[in-house]
């Protein structure tokens, strides 16, 4: 098992940085400008928990290498067996820490606003669209967050046409900002009566949660309100009442809205976390001058534009096109199973592995969009 010697001295590194921000925290001014101190608290914390995991590792490897030199001395095959044991739990801890240094951006261990939306196409991209929301919800559910749905606009006939998912947890966010793109699929159409192949779209987005700490102020002046009822197709998401909100921020022309609620209260609540998180990736897009891709990523939903393909006949496969990770057993992935291809676009390498075994190769299929 390979050891990250670089590790090491990342370590060193990030420990001089801890003394040096604990030493501006010394400062009698320090908490007279809050937002700047927060900021340098929420940056040695951050530290702090990378240096008291790696330095766990430490312990653990020296625990190991200890079992290991008994079960050498003794020459018994039950000692053998815990070494073993010992050294499979930490090549996973070690496997663990550097995925979860690909987790340390600054907004990485926020919760999440996950949104949906179908790709032109009607009933065919809707009802794909409800395949991924139901997709992400398992995920969700696999790996133990929470969820609220703050916005949900069912179709028609079939699927939806807007979803919006508050997804809680820690790293929520870093784990799904892997998924924003365009999803494409291909199948034999259930709303086709002559069984024809067809292609769809739908695009994911992903938002970090706004909190406390990030300085972003709305003005009542400059927000437009509107109630209105509820629609959709029946059940939790149809109110007799005007208790969906429609917020517009004018000086961006954002526009968020929330019906998920019974309450106007509430939808407001949850329309404004929305409008704060949109305004905060606007910020940042902003700072790394990228709004533009932003922009063109939300115009180009469609044919050429997708990162992963799901395709359920003629053959199955799903493929994430960044990083090249296949998987043969597309059910599993519809029910949630996306860590291989979160890891691998985190990770930031180029795999050519085929999930199940037996994935084939074959993803081009010609058709027009």
């Amino acid at each position: 098992m390979s050891w990250p010697c670089g590790t090491v001295f990342e370590v060193l590194k990030k420990e001089k940085e801890i003394t040096e921000l604990e030493s501006k925290t010394a400062a009698s001014n320090f908490w007279n400008e809050r937002e700047k101190a927060q900021v340098i608290m929420r940056d040695i914390s951050t530290r702090r928990e990378w240096v008291e995991a790696w330095r766990k590792l430490e312990r653990k490897r020296q625990d190991a290498a200890t079992m290991l030199e008994m079960a050498e001395e003794a020459k018994d095959d039950s000692v053998f067996s815990e070494a073993e044991t010992e050294l499979r739990e930490l090549q996973q801890a070690t496997d663990t820490l550097e995925f979860r240094s690909m987790l340390s951006g600054e907004d990485d261990k926020r919760d999440a606003i996950l949104t949906i939306h179908p790709g032109a196409g009607g009933t065919e991209s809707q009802d794909w669209a409800q395949m991924l929301f139901r997709m992400y919800v398992r995920w969700i559910e696999r790996n133990g967050y929470k969820y609220e749905i703050i916005d949900y606009q069912a179709g028609e006939e079939a699927g939806l046409k807007d979803a919006t998912i508050e997804v809680r947890g820690e790293y929520a966010y870093g784990y799904l900002k892997a998924e924003a793109g365009v999803h494409r699929l291909v199948r034999i159409s259930p709303f086709d009566s002559n069984k024809r192949r067809h292609t769809s779209f739908a695009s994911i987005f992903a938002l970090p949660v706004v909190d406390d700490n990030v300085n972003i102020k709305v003005e009542e002046k400059d927000l437009r309100i509107d109630t209105y009822r509820a629609s959709g197709a029946g059940g939790q998401h149809v109110n007799k009442t005007s208790s969906a909100v429609r917020l517009t921020h004018e000086p961006t022309g954002i526009v968020v809205q929330c019906q998920n609620e019974r309450s106007q209260l509430r939808n407001r609540e949850l329309a404004m976390k929305l409008l704060l998180a949109k305004l905060y990736q606007r910020k940042r897009e902003e700072e790394r001058a990228k709004l533009d891709e932003l922009e063109k990523g939300k115009k180009d939903i469609g044919w050429g534009s997708q990162i992963r393909s799901y395709v359920f006949h003629p053959y199955n496969l799903v493929k994430d096109h960044r990083t090249g990770v296949s998987m043969s057993s597309v059910q599993n992935v519809m029910d949630g199973d996306l860590e291989e291809f979160i890891k691998a676009f985190l990770m930031g390498k180029r795999y050519n592995k085929k999930g199940g075994g037996d994935a084939v190769e074959e993803l081009e299929i010609e058709e027009e969009p």
